[in-house]
Parts: C-alpha cells; structure tokens; sequence
C-alpha cells in the first residue's frame, strides 16, 4: 500500500514538473520568510525534504553558509532536474530520495525543511519519526507552504477538511508521538508554517 502512494505521489509530480515554476511564481520571498524562522546557523547541515524544484534551497545555502551542508531529497527525478535546469543543484546536494528511509545516519542534521510535504506522505506518523530519526535532539523542523489551509483548499475547490493533519489540534499529536514539540503555529492566507524542536 505504501509503495502504492509512492508510485502515486510520483506519478503527480512527474507529470506537473515541468510547469511547476510557472503555477507559483511569485513564492520565492515565501519561502526565504519560512527558512529564516527556521533559526539556521553558519555550519548547520540541514534537509530540504521533499524538496521539489529546489525553491528553499537558496535560502538554505544562504543561512549555513559554505561551510554548512545543504541536502535536497525528493522522490521525483523530474522535481529535480526542474532543480538542476535553474541552477539550484549549486547551492545543496540533490538525489533521489524517499522521506520515509532517509538515507542518512541518527541524529546527523541540525534541521529539516519540508514545503508541503506531510499530505504527500503515505505514512504521516512514520515520516515525522524518520524525519526525528535523523536530526539531533534540539535540532529544527519547518513544516511550510506558502499558503494557508483555507486557501490552499479553495485553490482546489473544496473545504477545509476537518480531520487534516495540519490543523493545530492534529498536527501536535502527531508529533509529539513521532518525537517533536510544536513550538509555533501559524495558518495564515499567504502563508502556513509549523516549526517544532527535537525532543
């Protein structure tokens, strides 16, 4: 069944890659916003999880610096050749990677950043744990889109779902079981951002 949502979620984004810049043009400030509340520093090394076109990647670099480690894991080649066409490849390390068997050690990262990713996952629970498994205790996660639930969900012609998981009330039980404490909250129409610390 997982693999089934794999195949689905790449199958969505392969065939949406190539006008993907073209639907959100204008999220660039969005995301540079998200990762400076991310609290990054020079030397960090840090994930862009589900990392796409490579939209925060710049503003990654830019906050760890040449001495840091960026990392760009998504599952969809196509994402990342978009990535590689506009010149981000330069400021991470790209590959093709599934968020749900991280191909990286315990606690080996100051933070995660991951932009729409948690409704993509076939697993949400199992994600946030791999997601935990591989960053320090203390260490960042940002959980971003560059709008809020309500309008992300008139964007798509339907009502806020109640049981979404990136409502407050669900998104922190979620991670606390999974090892994470939601230290900030905010759903916003131009922007959601969910930033929790490693317990």
């Amino acid at each position: 069944m997982a693999e089934d949502g794999r195949a689905r979620t790449r199958e969505f984004f392969t065939e949406r890659a190539a006008g993907w810049e073209a639907r959100f043009p204008d999220d660039g400030p969005a995301y540079e916003a998200a990762v400076a509340e991310l609290g990054l520093r020079p030397g960090d090394a840090v994930l862009d999880a589900g990392c796409g076109t490579g939209r925060a990647l710049p503003a990654l670099r830019a906050a760890v610096g040449r001495r840091g480690t960026v990392l760009g894991f998504d599952l969809t080649p196509a994402m990342l050749e978009q990535a590689v066409s506009a010149g981000r490849h330069r400021h991470a390390l790209p590959a093709v990677a599934d968020v749900m068997r991280l191909p990286l050690r315990d606690g080996g990262l100051d933070a995660v950043f991951a932009a729409g990713l948690l409704s993509h996952l076939p697993d949400p629970a199992g994600g946030m744990r791999e997601l935990g498994r591989v960053v320090r205790p203390g260490g960042r996660l940002a959980l971003f889109h560059p709008v809020g639930r309500a309008a992300l969900a008139a964007r798509h012609g339907r009502a806020v779902a109640p049981g979404d998981l990136r409502a407050e009330p669900n998104l922190r039980p979620l991670l606390e079981a999974a090892g994470w404490r939601l230290t900030s909250y905010a759903d916003e129409d131009r922007r959601y951002l969910a930033l929790a610390v490693r317990l």
